[in-house]
């Protein structure tokens, strides 16, 4: 359980304080700050900060994300949303903290890095499919908005959670990936309720960070061989 912060270089500093004076200003510009969003993205935001480090602090924090994201979109009335949070990313999460503690790196300060093999990856394609084909009918039972994009989300994230739990590099190109979705649909909601235009934004800085925390993976990767 080391202290990520004081490992952070200048560069992550700059990221991460950037990071949440855009969602910040960005909130407060809107006219309509809505607290549980902002404190939500700040957590997410500092979480994804962590996982570049590969620090298990990161899990810690998207446990409690899942919780704020998962009760913003029960709000909208974005069931794929809440219940792939709750009901899923959140459990992963728990799960890839305990694997995450378990397998630390050489220096003791960050995970070690695993390399998919074919198991890894035969396992990953079926699970996909059979997640998205039960969510995109749970979803079209629960009459969800936007429902396509909606169940890409899943996808997206079960990807992407299930990366992290394997300790793949590649779990931040399927959080950047999921990103992007998101952003799409919360730009859709946004033409309903201009007050989710912030959220959209949120979602555009956690795809600069996913993309930051894949490149330094990458780096670590190279390094611990």
């Amino acid at each position: 359980m080391h202290n990520p912060i004081q490992d952070l270089t200048k560069k992550e500093w700059l990221l991460w304080l950037g990071s949440l004076l855009i969602v910040i200003l960005s909130n407060l510009v809107s006219g309509s700050v809505d607290v549980l969003t902002l404190v939500a993205v700040c957590v997410g935001i500092t979480s994804l900060i962590f996982a570049a480090k590969g620090n298990v602090w990161a899990q810690i924090l998207m446990i409690v994300f899942s919780i704020l994201y998962g009760i913003i979109s029960w709000r909208f009335r974005y069931w794929g949303e809440m219940i792939t949070y709750l009901g899923m990313t959140m459990p992963m999460a728990v799960w890839s903290t305990i694997t995450w503690i378990r397998n630390p790196s050489k220096n003791g300060n960050e995970v070690e890095i695993q390399k998919l093999n074919r198991k890894h990856i035969a396992g990953l394609s079926v699970f996909s499919v059979a997640v998205t084909a039960a969510f995109y009918y749970i979803l079209h039972v629960l009459d969800t908005p936007n429902i396509v994009f909606s169940t890409i989300s899943v996808t997206t994230s079960f990807l992407a959670a299930s990366l992290t739990m394997l300790r793949s590099s590649y779990y931040a190109l399927g959080y950047a990936m999921n990103d992007i979705v998101l952003i799409v649909l919360w730009v859709l909601a946004s033409l309903k309720n201009p007050a989710y235009i912030p959220v959209a934004v949120n979602f555009a800085i956690f795809f600069l960070n996913d993309l930051y925390g894949f490149v330094s993976w990458k780096k670590r990767e190279a390094v611990q061989g």
